[in-house]
């Protein structure tokens, strides 16, 4: 989409795309979610605060065409979220179930079942996680992967250390996770759900394109041991290295450390 976007600097490490600041990474990451959509395949979405920007802008942009387009483009939807926390559901404002109504569901007044997100009130969550992935293959798998990236290296709730092989399952959350997503309880990591359903490192990977986002000094060093040291399960995103189309997305200050 020439000349959509704010202007940006690339560079040759990974299909890096360098942009000045976290509004302008949401608007560039926006305009790709619109280019995947016009596509028609599985979008791969992604919670947390790195991604309230970019479903506003995209939400802007959606609103900004053509009637028609836009009725088709919603109509046709279909994305798979990541992640979701044992024990929350969609009722809970805490849960990401609620958190994509609320960015997504409402305001583009999406059709039932568009959003696809694993049920956290699920009575066993290993099964509710087979089910999660048999949905998603059934569905074709995933186009466009849009994810961040956790202070501790983990992608969706892929807690290190984690293979590149890991399937969609239920599993324990690290401390450091807990305190990073600690806002949307209050400040409290110890009311935060101690377990969640996460798609696998290989779903993630068997995505057709991967789109990486980052922003902020806090994640520079871990952006650097995502990018630039070998793979390995310690940093679960370093995993991100083998996807042969992967674009990442950064403003300067996450970029900071890279060289």
């Amino acid at each position: 989409m020439a000349g959509d976007g704010p202007p940006v600097v690339r560079t040759q490490l990974i299909n890096l795309t360098l942009a000045a600041d976290a509004g302008a990474v949401a608007e560039l990451v926006a305009h790709r979610l619109l280019e995947a959509l016009r596509s028609r395949g599985n979008l791969g979405l992604a919670t947390g605060r790195t991604m309230l920007p970019v479903y506003s802008a995209l939400v802007r942009l959606l609103r900004q065409l053509p009637p028609q387009e836009r009725q088709t483009l919603l109509a046709d939807w279909c994305s798979f979220n990541l992640d979701e926390y044992v024990g929350l559901g969609a009722e809970d404002s805490r849960s990401f179930a609620a958190f994509m109504q609320v960015q997504l569901g409402a305001p583009l007044q999406l059709p039932g079942g568009a959003l696809r997100i694993p049920d956290g009130r699920a009575r066993d969550p290993q099964m509710e996680a087979l089910r999660y992935r048999a949905d998603l293959e059934s569905a074709g798998g995933l186009g466009l992967q849009l994810l961040g990236l956790g202070s501790n290296g983990h992608v969706g709730f892929n807690e290190p250390p984690c293979g590149p092989e890991m399937p969609c399952r239920a599993l324990t959350l690290s401390r450091a996770t807990r305190e990073q997503n600690a806002d949307a309880f209050g400040g409290n990591p110890d009311d935060v759900p101690d377990q969640a359903i996460t798609l696998g490192t290989a779903e993630i990977l068997a995505a057709d394109s991967l789109l990486l986002v980052v922003t902020g000094a806090a994640k520079a060093e871990i952006l650097r041991r995502t990018l630039q040291e070998p793979p390995c399960d310690a940093v679960p995103a370093s995993w991100l290295q083998r996807h042969p189309r992967l674009e990442v997305v950064a403003d300067r200050e996450a970029a900071a450390a890279l060289s």
